[in-house]
């Protein structure tokens, strides 16, 4: 038996479905003459007749004909795992993806849009949080992050720089209160900033969303530090592009993506979308 493969059975099936030899070669488009001679060789391999020659064809003997219905499930477990094979190369699926708010609105959606127009049976799941989403735990698949992991089995592709500055009200006032983010060990980054500016000894609006934080600026309530791809489409006016120290506020953009899923095809494909989108526009997220 174990000489047999699948595609002696299915020479097998097909001449004792057409009778003759001709009409095997013809369903398969296979030559006679190797019909023939595999069917011979999967009669020595099995150790039984399968077929009863004549001159009009060929006929099963009882062996064949007992042997027929396994060769059939052969034939439908066959077809079942072709058709779950082409199930599994189509993007379809639940992917869920954790990242960075800025991000969501100016980068993910337009990342996305064109992969779900194409791809009807592939659904999305977006979350954002100040708090780092735990992979491990597969609270998300893949994520837009700022930090790089620290361990654990997940691939890291950095995709590009964003740019931060001081920035103040449209109308060149400089409130002296700042606006910055609550106080929590996932924002030391940005508090950091605020607090070089003196926002330590200034009287404060702190709130953990930057549309608010933005709105807030925009209104002339105080100054923030805010991304540069943000603070400029509202029109905020930049008052200082570095540090008073003249070190640049920058953080790296990283996709993040657990070693499991490298080869989902669904998660492959967001994962191209993000590259692609982030990567063509990097200019925008890292620029002044």
């Amino acid at each position: 038996m174990d000489r047999v493969n699948w595609d002696d059975i299915r020479l097998f099936l097909a001449l004792a479905r057409e009778g003759t030899l001709s009409g095997a070669a013809r369903r398969l488009r296979v030559g006679v003459a190797t019909i023939s001679r595999r069917i011979e060789r999967m009669e020595r391999a099995l150790g039984v007749p399968l077929f009863l020659r004549h001159q009009n064809g060929y006929d099963l003997t009882d062996q064949g004909a007992a042997l027929l219905p396994r060769a059939e499930a052969v034939e439908l477990a066959m077809q079942g795992m072709r058709q779950e094979a082409d199930a599994q190369s189509d993007i379809r699926g639940m992917v869920r993806l954790a990242s960075i708010e800025s991000l969501v609105s100016h980068f993910v959606v337009p990342a996305l849009s064109p992969l779900l127009a194409g791809n009807p049976e592939l659904d999305v799941e977006i979350l954002f949080s100040t708090l780092t989403v735990n992979l491990h735990r597969h609270d998300a698949d893949l994520a837009l992050r700022m930090v790089p992991p620290e361990r654990g089995n997940l691939r890291v592709r950095r995709l590009a720089g964003m740019g931060f500055g001081l920035y103040g009200p449209p109308d060149g006032s400089v409130p002296g209160r700042h606006v910055t983010w609550p106080d929590m060990a996932s924002l030391a980054t940005p508090l950091r900033w605020s607090a070089a500016f003196g926002a330590a000894d200034a009287p404060l609006l702190a709130m953990n969303t930057l549309p608010g934080q933005i709105e807030a600026v925009r209104r002339g309530v105080g100054v923030s530090v805010l991304p540069h791809f943000l603070a400029r489409g509202a029109g905020l006016r930049l008052l200082a592009n570095r540090l008073p120290d003249g070190t640049a506020m920058e953080r790296p953009i990283l996709l993040v993506t657990h070693g499991d899923l490298a080869a989902s095809r669904r998660v492959l494909a967001v994962a191209q979308a993000l590259v692609d989108e982030i990567g063509a526009r990097h200019r925008e997220l890292a620029e002044a």
